[in-house]
């Protein structure tokens, strides 16, 4: 993973998930860490299920309010 730092990603996801208002904001942040997510140190992939669990809960919550 030459240039990206998966730590940079996945925090600034994490900070997003209740700051941000914007499902657009927080379906594109997905994107970037499932694209990730393959390429991630096994001991890595936990966290980033974590946050992706997150982004996808606060995006489901944004859709319905």
């Amino acid at each position: 993973m030459n240039g990206i730092d998966p730590y940079a990603v996945m925090q600034r996801a994490a900070g997003r998930i209740k700051e941000s208002q914007d499902p657009a904001e927080l379906d594109r942040l997905l994107d970037d860490i499932e694209y990730l997510y393959d390429v991630l140190d096994p001991e890595l992939q936990g966290l980033a299920e974590q946050v992706m669990d997150g982004l996808r809960g606060r995006i489901a919550q944004l859709r319905v309010d």
